[in-house]
């Protein structure tokens, strides 16, 4: 592990020219600032996507490739510019990705066309790296205890910032009743982000060894994006279909490759013995049942709720802000207990926390199986849901890099997002499949919802069995 005080010498804040750990803490808020924008351009985008629809004048089916794209991207993404950030500092990375992201964000509002707004989705791609590189900032420049809530904060962040977007998009689009208008508000916002990181942000002192595993990054991404693109068709055109299995194919044939390829380079882009660890591999694998459960479901539950009871017998025929007030609680929950997780580790460790958290997920799914026809049991779900949800994001990350090499502690936690995302993109497919198979006259049948419930609650179990036999781990 080697330390750089960076190209300029000195000063008399350090030894080595670092801040002292007062300065870092302060710099923390603005990594804060970074995540709530962050959490609004990514939930923000779903209630815009009728607009979005109705303004560039495109289906329903070409409208699911807003989101598609910038998932595709993220997944190239995050595991580049997490290894880049190691080798070369994670603030000089963070800057490129708030200003990718600013520039994609202005080129969505003011897209004239679908080319170019899937351009500027295109661009957002680098949004998902920012929690990867402030997490491994934060763990570079501040002791162990500090790190750990400062990474609870920008956790909590990122869960405020999807509440506000989710609520706050709605809200400028009945206030501006113009598409454009209302996307130029996260577009103003990520604009504003730019400043800021030229200004306030210090790098990090730990560089990695090495170079930049191009082959293996390029080799990774196109796997990922076989394997999202055959899911897509999948739940698009059925799983048996030519274009899904070749796609899932080719995406699985390339994964299997890249494995191969990073045990035989001296220099990998993911070091796979490393990850193979007792203490950190079922984190890993945890990681893909909690994208499962985080991801998968916001679509059905927001599909449930918006179903007319009168048409197909359950449901609450609620709006978009409606949906919205029902998930409020939720969120203040999973903000709450995501700014706790560090203060409720500190008493029973962070992985009887994370086996506590998947055991709440896991009662939430089971109460929506069992008990959905009312209001009032959804939002008690939901928040139980909430609660869990809430330390999961924030210790899986901590636990990962605590795990980690301090010194490549970038891409392993840009890696846990990147299995996070695959575990959210194939289960959106496999649930749309399932929903579509027990599909009435116009509407799902209520037992294809429960279904998905039931099954999410299954791999909310999984991470928590994950999390038991992980082993404790010693920093």
């Amino acid at each position: 592990m080697t330390a750089t005080a960076g190209a300029k010498a000195p000063d008399p804040r350090g030894a080595d020219g670092a801040p002292p750990v007062q300065s870092v803490t302060a710099v923390v808020g603005v990594l804060v600032m970074f995540e709530v924008v962050s959490g609004f351009l990514q939930a923000g985008i779903a209630p815009m996507l009728p607009g979005i629809a109705d303004h560039l004048g495109i289906s329903d089916s070409a409208v699911t490739w807003v989101v598609a794209v910038q998932l595709l991207a993220a997944a190239v993404c995050v595991p580049a510019f997490g290894r880049l950030g190691d080798l070369y500092g994670h603030r000089r990375m963070l800057r490129i990705a708030i200003v990718s992201t600013a520039i994609g964000s202005v080129l969505v509002a003011l897209a004239p066309n679908f080319g170019i707004l899937l351009l500027g989705r295109f661009l957002q791609g680098p949004l998902a790296a920012l929690l990867p590189l402030e997490i491994s900032l934060v763990r570079d420049r501040l002791p162990v205890d500090l790190a750990r809530r400062a990474i609870a904060r920008l956790v909590g962040a990122l869960t405020l910032g999807g509440l506000l977007g989710g609520v706050g998009m709605g809200v400028a689009d009945a206030a501006f009743g113009d598409v454009r208008l209302a996307l130029a508000v996260p577009a103003v916002l990520a604009v504003l982000c730019v400043p800021v990181a030229w200004t306030f942000v210090p790098e990090s002192v730990t560089r990695a060894a090495g170079r930049v595993d191009w082959p293996g990054i390029t080799m990774l991404g196109l796997a990922v994006v076989g394997v999202l693109a055959g899911v897509s068709l999948g739940g698009e055109q059925g799983w048996l279909t030519g274009p899904a299995l070749g796609c899932l194919a080719a995406g699985l044939v390339l994964l299997a490759a890249w494995a191969v390829m990073e045990l035989r380079v001296a220099q990998p882009l993911v070091d796979l013995r490393a990850m193979a660890g007792r203490h950190v591999a079922p984190y890993y694998f945890a990681s893909f049942a909690f994208g499962v459960v985080y991801f998968g479901v916001q679509s059905p539950n927001s599909t449930f709720m918006a179903t007319d009871p009168d048409e197909a017998g359950y449901g609450f025929g609620m709006s978009a802000l409606a949906i919205s007030m029902v998930m409020l609680p939720a969120m203040i929950c999973s903000i709450v207990a995501s700014t706790q997780t560090a203060r409720l580790a500190a008493k029973v460790g962070y992985r009887n926390a994370l086996i506590g958290a998947y055991g709440l997920v896991a009662a939430g799914f089971a109460g929506m199986a069992v008990a959905h026809g009312a209001v009032w049991q959804f939002v008690i779900e939901l928040m139980f849901m909430g609660l869990g949800l809430g330390v999961a994001l924030s210790a899986m990350p901590t636990v990962i890099a605590e795990a980690s090499d301090p010194s490549r502690t970038g891409v392993s936690t840009a890696l846990y997002n990147n299995v996070k995302t695959v575990g959210g993109a194939v289960a959106g497919g496999v649930f749309g499949t399932v929903l579509a198979a027990a599909a009435g006259s116009d509407h799902p049948s209520e037992g294809g919802y429960m279904t998905v419930w039931l099954v999410s609650g299954l791999f909310a179990l999984v991470a928590a069995s994950l999390a038991l036999v992980a082993g404790r781990h010693r920093t």
